[in-house]
Parts: C-alpha cells; sequence; structure tokens
C-alpha cells in the first residue's frame, strides 16, 4: 500500500473555464496519477502483461464477468496499414469493458438516463515507445442536480477506484 500525496496542481484556463489536473504520486514515485474532470489515469512502472492481468483479477475477484476485452491497439495496428498510417501509438491497449448489477441497477433506478455510463471501462495501455510504464485509466461519471443520481454515480467512479487500487498495492 502507498500513501498519496499532491505533488502538482495544474490549472489551465480554456477561454473563460478552468480544467484543473491533480498529479499524485506514491512515496517512491512508481505510480503516478492524473485526475481530470474526465477522467483518472495512473502511471504504473510494471510489465505491461502483469498489470494487464492483475486489472481483469481485479474486475473478475469481485464477481464481475467482463463482457468485452477490447483490443484497441491490436485494431489500430491491423486498419492503420490498410489506411497507410505509419504511427504505431501503442505497444498494447486495451479496454475492459463490464457492469456490476447492483450498482448498474442502483444508478439507473436513481436515473434512467444513466443508462448511458453502463458499461463501465477500464483502460489498459503502454505506448509505443515505452518499456516499463503502463497506464490504467477510466472515464469518470458526470454529474448533475440529481443528488441520488450522483450518490449511485460516486458509487460506480469508488468501485472502478478500487478496482485499480487493488492493482498498484
Amino acid at each position: 500500500m502507498f500513501r498519496v500525496f499532491f505533488k502538482y496542481v495544474f490549472i489551465i484556463s480554456f477561454f473563460g473555464s478552468f480544467h484543473i489536473t491533480l498529479v499524485h504520486a506514491d512515496e517512491s514515485d512508481n505510480t503516478k496519477m492524473t485526475e481530470t474532470e474526465t477522467y483518472v489515469e495512473y502511471k504504473i512502472n510494471g510489465v505491461y502483461a502483469d498489470v494487464r492481468d492483475d486489472v481483469e483479477l481485479a474486475i473478475t475477484g469481485r464477481g464481475i464477468k467482463i463482457n468485452t476485452i477490447a483490443h484497441t491497439g491490436d485494431m489500430l495496428i491491423r486498419t492503420g496499414k490498410d489506411i497507410g498510417a505509419k504511427k504505431v501509438i501503442y505497444k498494447h491497449a486495451e479496454a475492459f469493458e463490464f457492469c456490476s448489477a447492483t450498482i448498474s441497477r442502483a444508478t439507473m433506478e436513481a436515473d434512467p438516463r444513466n443508462f448511458m455510463f453502463c458499461p463501465y471501462i477500464i483502460y489498459v495501455y503502454q505506448l509505443s515507445q515505452d518499456k516499463n510504464t503502463v497506464y490504467v485509466m477510466y472515464r469518470r461519471p458526470t454529474y448533475d442536480s440529481n443528488k441520488k443520481s450522483n450518490k449511485t454515480l460516486k458509487a460506480v467512479e469508488t468501485m472502478l477506484k478500487n478496482i485499480i487500487s487493488e492493482v498498484i498495492q
């Protein structure tokens, strides 16, 4: 387990609105977390296959079935050839799509429009130039004025954070 502290805080203004990015790091700098309004990303020093397998086990270990593992990196390489693209973006890139029956039901009972957040997705990727850096991330749910809905969406985000926390411990 590690203790997280704020290492950097970036505030960037875009046309009068503010975008806040928080970067956290563990004390040994083995893991860095970046939080924005739209996503949370963990930068991990490790082997891709190990991190990827740990994500899969952290999801299924909760009794949650993974609906799909999208092999996005492979798809980009395969289709890149067809369209003449030469740049290899990812060494590896996969997206784990899943739903929790209890959390999903609660979110949709609170607001049927919350259907748009399911399935939940955790992304695992390694950039083509990286050797031992793996990124694990998720998109954050968007909150509105519906307090009951927001409470259930916070449960979604907590679940996603807990899954990733299990991976980086």
